[in-house]
């Protein structure tokens, strides 16, 4: 029997380090947007939340709530991810901005829970409607007293 290397880890559990790349400012919606690259050599992945908070130290951002990590994929055989960073300029621009459910991921909204019949009765009663003009309970009565 030989004696086989065994393979060493460069970093150790629990250490990884963030590259971006396609950096852009974005002034119409208030933020800047970046790809990130994530690099966790002896690791299964990066928590959301790590990568928030180093990505707020990296950019120096006092409330690291303007920051949203979203569309992580790790690359076949581990060891590196790939996702999108966004950096709001502030906690307005992200709650006008941000779609509702990454909004309600992050703690800044409430998810509306409504049941599943009243869902399906909206759906009909939206179904009876397309297609014509909505009229107003002013516009029907004005039409049945003619």
């Amino acid at each position: 029997m030989s004696a086989e290397a065994k393979p060493v880890v460069a970093s150790q559990k629990g250490e990884f380090t963030i590259k971006t790349r396609r950096f852009m400012k974005n002034p119409l919606l208030q933020r800047n947007q970046m790809v990130i690259d994530v690099y966790h050599a002896g690791r299964a992945n990066v928590n959301k939340a790590e990568l928030t908070q180093k990505i707020a130290t990296m950019y120096k951002i006092k409330d690291p709530k303007t920051v949203f990590v979203f569309g992580l994929r790790t690359k076949f055989g581990g060891g590196r991810s790939t996702g999108f960073c966004l950096i709001y300029n502030d906690l307005t621009a992200a709650k006008k901005f941000e779609p509702k459910y990454r909004l309600v991921r992050s703690g800044l909204a409430t998810r509306v829970t409504t049941s599943r019949k009243s869902r399906k009765e909206k759906k009909n009663r939206g179904k009876k409607v397309r297609g014509t003009k909505a009229k107003t309970k002013k516009e029907k009565k004005d039409k049945k007293d003619s």
